[in-house]
């Protein structure tokens, strides 16, 4: 596209200004060079300084001026006191006044009586505190009986105690015969029983009570049922001795029982 007229109409007066504008600065760029051009350096002149000159002057002081003279300072002369005469002062006779000596008897201090109140106080003093010591020493004579029968009634009653505890522990707890067993059975031999029972026929019974300390030993043997002839039973009273038992425990305690026992044994008379 070409450009209209009415642009170019508009833009030439723009660019007119803008001519005359660089045109005057191109003016103002080369007055500024041709005056520097022209312009003549300045040449400074060194300057001529002149020495100083120094001159010592002598100063000369002035005489101190003379010290004035002390003159001696005179004591001043008191006046001499002017005695006064002291005139005697007329002593006044005293009077002589006649009185009576009147005699001061001296009092009498009986000291015997006044020695042997202060000898009955210090003796009452004395008892009462002999007296006191008494009272006191017979109080801690019965402040200490009083302990001894206490520690002895306690000491009995802990003896009491111990020997009820001790007796339950030694009673031996009763059990069945079932309880227990033996580990070596009283032998009763048949000659022995058909010697005690020659003219008898059937079974002799003997029932017991056996009493053992826990861990086996026959400690105690008692008849509840004879056998009718006192021989046998102590024959039989001797084997259960020499028998055992095995140990009898309560909760892993070894315990003493007691237990029946009865005994059966058959004879032929002849």
């Amino acid at each position: 596209m070409s450009p209209s007229p009415a642009a170019f109409n508009t833009s030439s007066p723009m660019k007119k200004k803008i001519i005359t504008a660089l045109v005057a600065v191109v003016i103002g760029h080369v007055g500024v060079l041709w005056a520097v051009s022209h312009i003549k350096t300045i040449e400074l002149k060194p300057i001529e300084k002149e020495p100083l000159k120094v001159r010592f002057l002598t100063i000369k002081e002035d005489a101190p001026p003379p010290s004035p003279k002390v003159e001696p300072i005179k004591p001043k002369v008191e006046p001499k006191p002017i005695e006064k005469k002291i005139e005697p002062i007329p002593v006044e006779k005293p009077k002589i006044i006649s009185q009576k000596v009147q005699k001061v008897e001296p009092k009498v201090i009986q000291q015997d009586d006044t020695q042997e109140k202060l000898k009955k106080q210090q003796d009452l003093e004395k008892q009462r505190l002999e007296q006191l010591q008494r009272e006191q020493a017979l109080k801690e004579q019965q402040a200490r009986e009083q302990a001894l029968r206490e520690q002895q009634a306690r000491e009995q009653a802990l003896r009491e105690q111990q020997a009820r505890e001790q007796a339950s522990q030694n009673q031996p707890k009763s059990v069945s015969a079932g309880d227990i067993s033996w580990s070596r059975k009283p032998v009763i031999s048949r000659e022995q029983v058909a010697r005690y029972f020659k003219a008898e026929d059937g079974e002799i019974t003997i029932s017991l009570d056996i009493s053992s300390d826990g861990t086996g030993k026959v400690t105690n043997v008692k008849v509840t049922k004879s056998s009718g002839n006192e021989k046998f039973d102590a024959y039989v009273i001797r084997q259960t001795y020499a028998a055992r038992f095995k140990s009898y425990k309560v909760n892993g305690v070894v315990t003493p029982f007691v237990a029946p026992q009865p005994f059966s044994v058959s004879v032929v008379g002849k």
